[in-house]
């Protein structure tokens, strides 16, 4: 398994689609950060805080990990190279949870960089360091979390065809559908008592729960949920050539 890892590293790495994808999102998050003016920019802002960062990433992500994950499988159906695979000494969830990694790291490497922007608010505080410190770690954990998500929804996307286009458009449509789409059918108020069981069945309720700073174990929970059911989607997808 930790062979097909590291081949999927280097493929990303390898290729332009990982340096486009890392330098993409770090260009629209710093220009929206510290060079548009708005309601995100921190320097218009009254307090030192990443709050903006947390409130934007979803929606970088919600189509950046998509563009990450499409050729995972869909790629090895086009070529037929999925068959090849499928046949080495490899079970099918170790062969998941390789692409599935290679995928979370690639994302990971897109994250690391803002650390910068701690580093920029922890001097430009007055005093010097005034920010919430554990409050921005807890963030930062909501944000790989809510990205190992992404990954996870967008690793089946690529599962479900042989064509890298139809593989994003899926990832983005459930992506968007798990982050916000839940919200918006419980905010309808027709479900009456059910409504609010039915918000908290989203990804952006317990993602703004633990953006917050807040680490709650349900949050957590949540996430290993939600990736556990994709990893059986796709399982259940690549069992299905043997059917």
């Amino acid at each position: 398994m930790l062979s097909l890892l590291k081949k999927e590293i280097q493929s990303f790495l390898g290729s332009l689609i990982g340096y486009i994808v890392i330098i993409v999102f770090l260009t629209i998050v710093g220009l929206v950060l510290w060079v548009f003016p708005g309601d995100l920019n921190i320097l218009n802002g009254e307090y030192a805080s990443l709050g903006a960062l947390f409130n934007l990433a979803p929606w970088v992500f919600m189509f950046l990990i998509p563009a990450v994950t499409m050729r995972l499988f869909a790629e090895e159906n086009r070529t037929g190279t999925i068959e090849q695979l499928l046949t080495k000494p490899l079970t099918d969830l170790q062969i998941i949870t390789a692409k599935y990694l290679a995928g979370f790291v690639l994302v990971l490497f897109s994250v690391l960089p803002t650390l910068v922007y701690f580093l920029s608010l922890y001097y430009l505080g007055s005093p010097q360091g005034n920010i919430d410190q554990g409050g921005m770690w807890g963030s930062y954990l909501g944000l790989l979390f809510l990205a190992a998500g992404f990954v996870a929804i967008g690793l089946f996307s690529s599962s479900l065809s042989d064509n890298q286009v139809i593989s994003f458009i899926i990832a983005v449509f459930l992506s968007f559908i798990c982050f916000i789409g839940f919200d918006f059918i419980g905010s309808l108020g027709f479900l009456g008592s059910i409504d609010l069981l039915i918000i908290k069945l989203g990804i952006n309720e317990h993602y703004t729960s633990m953006s917050r700073g807040v680490i709650d174990s349900r949050d957590a929970l949540y996430f290993f949920s939600l990736i556990g059911l994709f990893f059986m989607l796709t399982k259940l997808k690549l069992a299905s050539r043997n059917w």
